[in-house]
């Protein structure tokens, strides 16, 4: 990326609306309630031939430093920091409000290029806020509709304007073709996208391409805190608030020599007590977060133990073919860790029997206790998650395997399994060929299952083994026969 746009401004101006329209997809949850984003997000911008990164911010308000609204405040600042050049977003439609104006004033101390842009210049009503713009102090409004892609070409000129201005090459970092410099391989999903699809990406990846591990869980389990504790920054929001996390946030992170993005999640809750729009946004961008990763890290609050919601989340990585580690966070205040351990392993082998062997690492994203052992067991489970088995291999495994329990007869016939192959890993799914495969029983594919995790070391991640039918070889003999 050649710069960094950090876009700006009091509650519900827009400014997650821009910066979807900016990154090209829904990255950002948009709503009419004001304060919807509170976290800092980044993405990857385009605008014509520029290629830079965007950073979204919390609505600037006023509060007490360790209030809500003080924290968001900070994040918002720490954006303007990093930032090369600031875009400052007011409703033209709402006019200019005392918050604009104070905004304006901590922007014009700032020795950084500034873009005033009037948001939601749609229609004839927007006159009148234009005009008040021109006594904050920070040069042309320029009339906006981020919702209908209107007024960008006058974003363009300025932005290059500003940042020339301000000695910097808007063009840099580009190659001749003027195509954006990326490890990204063409054809993968991207975060955020709606409509990317899952495909087998086990060939051909990247050394340098990152781990996707996402954080997931019920409110309040210390998601937020445990990442910024693992990066060794105040990156998110945290509280003793339940639900701070709105977005799934991502951030790039180094482990020993491993690049990681890491996703924070909004807490997911029952189905059934999700009542309010902006919660069922959330919770969708957490789900749709938990399908974009690798490796899942389910956060359990130790004090609470497992719940039914826990499992829950976990059968929905299990569906989506995740690999799953398990932490028990606030580890340092249980009393009984025996009795927490015992009780939390016993449930995943009564109620979660699929995925045997998941790695549970105890930790305290608070104090950093045992946080060590967090990414070796992640690594661990992802290597798993990619593991390969030659065919011969599989196939004199198999073959002993139907030697000491065949599948059952049904209705009197027998079921000839003859071979079979892995077909894809991430998750590891394996392919047979049989006479009958609509009789091959459930309990039968279980079976299977849990001797291929057995046999091969697989525990912890999901295994997929279908049956298809082998053509009979006197099929071509019979039917010459007739003729």
């Amino acid at each position: 990326m050649t710069f960094t746009l950090a876009i700006v401004g009091r509650p519900n101006v827009g400014k997650s609306t821009l910066f979807n329209r900016l990154a090209g997809k829904k990255l950002a949850i948009v709503d009419d309630t004001p304060g919807v984003t509170r976290d800092r997000r980044e993405g990857e911008a385009t605008l014509s031939d520029l290629k830079f990164t965007i950073f979204d911010t919390a609505g600037f308000e006023e509060g007490d430093i360790e209030s809500l609204s003080g924290r968001m405040r900070r994040q918002t600042e720490v954006g303007m920091e990093e930032a090369d050049i600031i875009l400052m977003l007011y409703d033209a439609r709402a006019g200019i409000t005392p918050l604009d104006e104070h905004f304006a004033a901590i922007l014009r101390k700032m020795k950084k290029p500034v873009i005033l842009a009037a948001n939601k210049c749609e229609g004839k009503f927007h006159v009148d806020g234009i005009y008040e713009a021109y006594g904050l102090g920070l040069g042309d409004p320029i009339p906006l509709s981020a919702e209908h892609g209107e007024g960008l070409a006058d974003l363009y000129q300025q932005m290059v304007e500003g940042l020339q201005g301000a000695g910097i090459d808007p063009y840099a970092g580009e190659d001749d073709g003027g195509e954006k410099l990326s490890n990204r391989r063409d054809g993968d999903p991207e975060e955020g996208d709606l409509d990317f699809e899952f495909e087998d990406t086990q060939e051909d990846i990247s050394d340098d391409r990152p781990l996707r591990l996402a954080i997931v869980g019920r409110p309040n389990a210390g998601k937020s805190t445990l990442i910024n504790y693992l990066i060794g920054d105040d990156r998110l929001i945290t509280g003793e608030e339940a639900g701070l996390t709105r977005d799934s946030i991502s951030v790039n992170w180094q482990w020993e020599d491993m690049p990681v993005k890491l996703f924070d999640t909004a807490g997911i809750r029952k189905k059934a007590r999700i009542t309010e729009k902006l919660e069922k946004l959330s919770v969708a961008d957490s789900l749709r977060a938990i399908q974009f990763a690798e490796v899942v890290v389910l956060l359990l609050d130790a004090e609470l133990g497992i719940e039914k919601q826990d499992l829950k989340i976990a059968e929905l990585c299990a569906r989506e073919g995740r690999a799953l580690v398990i932490a028990l966070n606030k580890w340092d205040v249980v009393e009984d860790r025996l009795k927490a351990q015992r009780q939390l392993r016993d449930t995943l082998t009564r109620s979660f029997p699929q995925m045997k062997g998941i790695r549970i690492v105890n930790i305290s994203g608070l104090t950093g206790q045992g946080t060590q052992y967090l990414m070796p067991a992640v690594a661990e489970t992802y290597e798993t998650w990619n593991a390969r088995i030659k065919t011969a291999i599989f196939n004199e495994w198999l073959a002993d395997t139907m030697e000491q329990h065949p599948p059952p007869a049904v209705s009197g016939r027998r079921i000839k399994v003859r071979y079979g192959a892995q077909i894809k890993t991430r998750p590891p799914t394996f392919l047979l060929f049989c006479n009958r495969p609509a009789d091959i029983p459930e309990s039968y594919k279980r079976y299977l299952e849990n001797e291929l995790r057995r046999d091969f070391e697989m525990p912890a991640v999901p295994i997929r083994v279908y049956f298809r039918k082998t053509d009979n070889p006197y099929d071509g003999r019979r039917k010459r026969r007739e003729k």
